[in-house]
């Protein structure tokens, strides 16, 4: 027996940091937290994604009495985009999370149920999805789905 580590690179900046097109794809995911419906737990999130082309889809979370029903705001933008636009990769995704009147400092990260998602779609087109988590004080920048999923499911463990 023996024990390993796994280590995950990841880019730490500002806003002020970032190219105009990451800071575009932020603004979109920031604005999208507006059209969250989130009356149950007030934590409103906003996803932009942008496609090979350039075209941005965006989306926020949506909440149900029936709490499982919800569904976050990685999946409802993902499966418009691919709903869209089914042959066209995904590229980046931006994250930006609303509560108590504000932006987070640090940005929530996609639950487990949308990493699987995101992954699906990094897999099916053999290509990264940047991910970038939107906070007042840091955004993170992940440079794949997978970084955020070591030990993953996909296709291939079905053959």
């Amino acid at each position: 027996m023996h024990e390993e580590i796994i280590q995950t690179k990841y880019v730490v900046c500002t806003y002020d940091e970032l190219d105009c097109e990451t800071q575009a794809l932020i603004d979109e995911a920031k604005r999208m937290t507006q059209n969250s419906y989130s009356p149950y737990s007030h934590f409103a999130v906003g996803a932009a994604l942008r496609m090979i082309d350039g075209e941005i889809f965006s989306g926020s979370n949506q909440e149900n009495a029936a709490y499982p029903s919800g569904l976050c705001a990685e999946r409802t933008t993902v499966f418009y985009a691919s709903a869209k636009r089914p042959n066209t990769p995904m590229v980046a995704i931006a994250l930006a999370t609303f509560a108590q009147g504000e932006f987070l400092d640090e940005s929530a990260a996609p639950c487990a149920a949308c990493r699987q998602v995101l992954l699906e779609y990094e897999h099916k087109f053999n290509q990264p999805i940047k991910v970038i988590l939107y906070g007042k004080k840091h955004t993170y920048i992940f440079e794949s789905v997978a970084s955020l999923v070591p030990f993953s499911f996909t296709e291939d463990d079905l053959k």
